[in-house]
């Protein structure tokens, strides 16, 4: 797919904490009935937004923004502050159906001092193990080998045992219309070390 230029002022990227806080008290407006129209310039930075997220940006505003904002919101840091250096260990189970993604988290995943529960393929394996072997946290792909979906495992992982969800995938559409179940999302390609600081961001949340 190609993407649009995005007007000044956005980000080809995820926005930083500054950004999404003033994304935020421009467009939450949106949110409540009868709130304030947008101007021509507003509503062509969401539009752009939603292009980089691969929504449908031809869709009115007032139904954009909750699906833009669920991204914004949880791959943002919770608070303008920088990352802490040190993250207490966690038992992390991994799920991803990309074998050279998931060999490469695994290895910064041990670097970082984290136990891994995984790498699994399918959803239906991951929760098998879960059952096993108690996690502290889920990194989950969306689109798996299998009939469930990363979403029916993160549902499941939460109800069962309340364990805290990262989504990292490329699908945004899938991720923002289940962002109740994500604590934090980290959008595809990804590097080590966008998870890990995804990770110590939980740990300040």
């Amino acid at each position: 797919m190609t993407h649009e230029k995005p007007p000044e002022g956005v980000s080809a990227g995820i926005a930083p904490g500054a950004d999404v806080a003033r994304l935020c008290a421009l467009y939450d407006g949106l949110l409540t009935p009868g709130g304030a129209a947008l101007s021509p310039a507003a509503e062509q930075e969401l539009k752009a937004l939603a292009k980089i997220f691969d929504l449908d940006a031809d869709r009115p505003a007032v139904e954009l923004w909750p699906y833009v904002r669920a991204v914004l919101v949880r791959q943002a840091p919770p608070e303008i502050a920088s990352t802490p250096a040190e993250v207490e260990p966690r038992t992390v189970l991994l799920v991803e159906d990309d074998a050279d993604a998931a060999a490469d988290l695994t290895e910064a995943l041990d670097a970082a001092g984290h136990r891994v529960v995984g790498p699994f393929h399918s959803a239906e394996a991951a929760e098998a193990a879960t059952a096993l072997h108690p996690v502290d946290l889920a990194l989950l792909d969306i689109n798996l080998s299998g009939e469930a979906t990363g979403v029916d495992l993160a549902r499941s992982l939460k109800s069962r045992w309340g364990v805290p969800v990262i989504f990292l995938s490329g699908d945004v559409t899938a991720a923002a219309h289940n962002a109740e179940l994500a604590a934090a999302m980290v959008i595809k390609p990804y590097s080590g070390r966008d998870v890990l600081d995804a990770i110590a961001r939980l740990e300040v949340a």
